[in-house]
């Protein structure tokens, strides 16, 4: 080898060595630890509240169903080797249920956000007696879940605690603001007009925080995976009715091919509205966050109940 040969190649694992050395001092994602989420909208929340202390990767993508919703094996492998896994509970994520007992079962942190809420159960049919998992339609709830999951984060081994402790701080009096607003927007709705009615049994929550009343759904039960049966549906048209119901309310996560065929049926003008439910959009959607979400959804259900 010449001189000139030798010295290039010293060189060039020097640059190596160098590089190697800058490689391991400088952090990456892969050194923070790793939180999974189930929902799109706890993952959401989680985000919002350790901020970039930790990794966190939400399972269910935006528009998707979370009764129906199922993972690649890729991500039921992440899942596996989480530092904590944050679920909602209270049997909403049925198609990931068996994910989620099998990480629990392997050793993984859990956080199940329905253990730090007061729960309601449905009270018709079939699903009497079962507990509601949509707890998120009222803010206050969503405190809750913050002010129980924050210790959890903050505990992580690497974060830093007390960024994560300011953080929530913030995002719960962020959620505080958001109850206020729509206490004072749904005050202007009369009370004779504050019944709702949906796909599914998706808004207990809410009507209780809010003074609503919930007519019915044309889905029995909180799961978007039952069906309707004729008498369901002609049980609803004439509550429907004798409520004076004005509009009815499509969740964007199921088609409202169900709701437009059963305002139709009420042999009344009922106008059918799309809210977002039970899971977020994309950037580019109307509910890309779960503030952002809550605040259309004042805004859709004032409008259409007060006109």
């Amino acid at each position: 080898m010449t001189r000139l040969g030798a010295r290039a190649l010293a060189g060039a694992l020097a640059a190596v060595v160098a590089a190697s050395v800058l490689t391991g001092c400088a952090p990456t994602a892969d050194d923070r630890p790793l939180v999974v989420v189930s929902t799109n909208i706890l993952g959401d929340v989680v985000a919002e509240v350790v901020g970039e202390e930790a990794e966190v990767l939400t399972l269910i993508r935006p528009g998707a169903d979370p009764h129906s919703f199922e993972i690649s094996a890729r991500e039921a492998a992440r899942l596996r080797v989480a530092d904590l896994l944050v679920s909602n509970g209270l049997g909403l994520e049925e198609g990931l249920q068996q994910h989620l007992d099998a990480a629990a079962e392997e050793g993984v942190a859990g956080f199940v956000a329905g253990d730090a809420v007061a729960v309601l159960e449905y009270h018709e049919g079939d699903a009497a007696g079962v507990v509601d998992p949509h707890f998120w339609t009222d803010p206050q709830r969503m405190m809750a879940v913050v002010d129980a999951l924050q210790p959890e984060l903050s505990a992580l081994d690497g974060v830093d605690g007390a960024a994560i402790e300011r953080r929530s701080e913030a995002y719960l009096a962020e959620l505080e603001r958001l109850d206020g607003e729509m206490a004072t927007a749904f005050a202007g709705i009369p009370a004779e007009s504050r019944a709702l009615v949906t796909n599914h049994h998706v808004f207990g929550y809410l009507a209780e925080r809010y003074d609503f009343r919930v007519v019915g759904a044309a889905i029995p039960g909180g799961t978007t995976l039952a069906a309707p049966s004729p008498s369901d549906l002609a049980d609803l048209v004439t509550a429907i009715d004798e409520n004076g119901v004005g509009a009815v309310f499509a969740e964007s996560s199921s088609p409202d091919r169900l709701m437009r065929a059963l305002a139709d049926g009420a042999g009344v003008h009922v106008e059918v509205i799309e809210l977002y439910t039970e899971s977020l959009t994309d950037e580019q959607g109307g509910a890309p966050d779960y503030l952002t979400m809550m605040r259309e959804n004042t805004q859709r259900i004032v409008t259409g109940l007060s006109s």
